[in-house]
């Protein structure tokens, strides 16, 4: 059976989660101003399964965001029925297909924003694993921002989770068609602006 996503089942798994993590951490965010209205591609680093949760908490109850998640978790008999109707996209991590980036457009049409971790795969080091294109890509086509967000990769039971939304940019079209290495690039630029929002680095 597929289930249909719903913005009430996400507001209600959002109030179970904020109520259950709260016990073990504080969450503060820095930028919510930088939310923009409408469709956006929402940009993380990611070191934790938890990491989507908290980029929900980032945004607040009444942002619904849809993430793209690895194929592998639609074969968890609960888990899959709960992240279908929760909206996710199902994503194969060694190639983006044609699926992936139709839903992604979709959700793009209808003003919605969609997170994504453009790694890849969880990381707990700055610079050990190079972006994928995707995201890059796919911002670029469809002509929305990207939003990055930085998440602190050591999340330790009982303390502050600071989590910071820098400011929207956009993706410039160009006439000619761009080199994989020019997508590499930007995909590298992206993630060093995610890593410049950690609130602990000295500035």
């Amino acid at each position: 059976m597929k289930w249909k996503a719903s913005h009430r089942f996400y507001k209600g798994c959002y109030r179970v989660a904020r109520a259950v993590l709260s016990v073990f951490f504080r969450f503060d965010v820095i930028g919510r101003e930088n939310i923009p209205a409408g469709a956006a591609m929402i940009c993380s680093n990611h070191s934790s399964l938890i990491d989507p949760i908290f980029i929900a908490f980032a945004f607040g109850i009444g942002c619904y965001l849809h993430f793209i998640a690895k194929v592998e978790l639609y074969s968890i008999p609960v888990l899959s029925a709960i992240i279908i109707k929760l909206g996710t996209i199902s994503v194969d991590r060694e190639k983006m297909g044609a699926e992936t980036i139709k839903n992604t457009l979709k959700y793009f049409k209808n003003g919605e924003k969609v997170g994504i971790f453009p790694e890849g795969t969880r990381n707990q080091d700055s610079d050990s694993v190079s972006a994928k294109f995707g995201a890059v890509k796919i911002a670029e086509r469809a002509g929305v921002p990207i939003v990055p967000v930085y998440v602190p990769r050591r999340k330790r039971l009982f303390s502050k989770i600071v989590m910071v939304i820098g400011k929207p940019y956009y993706i410039v079209k160009q006439n000619h068609k761009r080199s994989a290495e020019e997508y590499a690039d930007m995909s590298a630029d992206l993630m060093r602006t995610i890593e410049t929002l950690n609130p602990g680095i000295t500035r």
